[in-house]
Parts: C-alpha cells; structure tokens; sequence
C-alpha cells in the first residue's frame, strides 16, 4: 500500500468513524466540564489534559510541512499559519485562562482526543502540502469567503469564551447563566464559531482532510451543544427559553 492509498483509506475511515461518533454522542456524553463524571479511570488537571490533547494538532500538521516531499506554496503557508493561530492559541493560552483550578479530566479522554489529534493533523496536513493540493490564487473566490468565515468564526470562539471566563470571579467554580454576545440567541455561540472556523478552511483549502475534520467537528459539537442546551434548561429555572442549541434562530 503506498502512502497515497494509506490517505485515502484513512480520510474515508474517518469519514464513516464521524457518523459513529455522532450517534454514539446521543446516547452518552463525553465525561468533561459539566459533564464530567466518575468512571472513566484516573484524571489529571484540567490545564494538563487540554494542554496534551491539543499539542499534537499544533505539531503533526508542522512535521508534515517539514517532511521532504512536502510542496509549498505562498498560499498553503497561509492555511498552515490559519491552523496554527487557532491551536496555538487552544494549547498555549486557553488553557490557562480557564478558571477550572480543583477541576479535572479522564486522562483516557486527554489521551483519545491527542490521538485523535494526530490523525487530524496528519489528513490536513498531508493533505495541503502533498494529496489535496488544488490549484489556488489569492483572490479565488473560496479562499475569499472561506477566509472570511474562518475570521468571524474565530472571533465568535473568541469573545464567546471571554464571557464564559468572566462568569467566575477568582475563587469560584461554579456554572452560571451567560449572557451576551450570541449567547443571546444559543446556548453554546463557542461551538458556533469553532464550526464556522472549520467550515471555512474547509471552503478557503478544497482539502479532503479539511472536508473529513469538517464533518468530525459537526459530529462532535453539535451533539456536545445539545448536551449543554439541556444541561442549562434541566439546572436552571430561568434559563432562557427562546434560546436555540447551536446555530442562531434555527436550531
């Protein structure tokens, strides 16, 4: 098997693993934040676990840019500098920025989404320098718009997380009702701009790898929203009705 079939059984492997993942996301939620539970085996610090499970995305995608037969362009540095400003900030800064101190993880669910992580960033990865690449320019249309949608979706991760982070003074563990931003409109506007982030680079790179991390994402939040939409409506009284899940005035 060449490398090339490797990808491609890979890619479609993890196009099906999605659709797995997403129906087994009913039935039982992942044990972390809000949800998380005994059970899972011994945990770690919160920090620690968010810090293992997103260093890999931050350096497999980089070892493929390394990798001899890597081809480079302008524009494809671009989308690796994208993908990195997102995990950079995820591994480096949002960790630690979180008020979760006493707070912990299953060490195995830090360890899955690392793994999980590597294969990401290799389908990406190998995908932009060497197996998806599309012939591209600057002012193609969906490097425009894909670039814009990863922009805003960036920036509604963003500010949704700020407010999640000014919901506890210092000392405090708790949960709280947020309010504004799109919050206003769902329960989980963070979700809604990580979607919008990789909707983008999937329209901005036309990368299969990009495409499959697509559909793994959508398989992985919006049943998480859902989770949280439910949790905020069972914990609290006064939890805003007319609030939608995920995606503003629809669902």
């Amino acid at each position: 098997m060449t490398e090339r079939d490797f990808y491609s059984a890979l890619a479609y492997s993890w196009f099906a693993l999605s659709s797995i993942v997403f129906i087994s996301l009913q039935f039982l939620s992942a044990p972390y934040g809000r949800h998380n539970r005994k059970g899972w085996g011994p945990s770690i610090p919160n920090r620690i676990a968010w810090f293992i499970m997103e260093l890999p995305a931050v350096c497999t995608i980089a070892v493929c840019y390394l990798l001899p037969s890597a081809k480079h362009s302008p524009l494809t540095l671009v989308f690796l500098g994208v993908w990195e400003l997102h995990y950079i900030h995820r591994t480096f800064i949002y960790p630690f920025r979180t008020k979760t101190s006493g707070k912990s993880m299953p060490l195995l669910i830090a360890l899955l989404a690392a793994i999980t992580n590597v294969g990401i960033g290799y389908l990406i990865g190998r995908g932009l320098t060497l197996f998806s690449i599309t012939e591209l320019s600057w002012n193609s249309p969906n490097v425009l718009i894909g670039g814009g949608l990863f922009i805003i979706g960036f920036y509604i991760n963003l500010s949704s997380d700020q407010i999640l982070f000014d919901l506890r003074k210092p000392g405090e563990t708790g949960y709280k009702i947020p309010f504004g931003g799109l919050f206003r409109f769902i329960s989980s506007p963070n979700y809604f701009g990580e979607i919008l982030e990789w909707a983008g680079f999937a329209i901005m790179t036309l990368s299969l790898g990009a495409w499959v991390f697509l559909v793994w994402t959508l398989s992985n939040l919006i049943p998480r929203a859902v989770q949280n939409h439910r949790w905020y409506q069972e914990n609290f009284d006064n939890y805003p009705k007319e609030r939608k899940v995920v995606f503003p005035f629809f669902f």
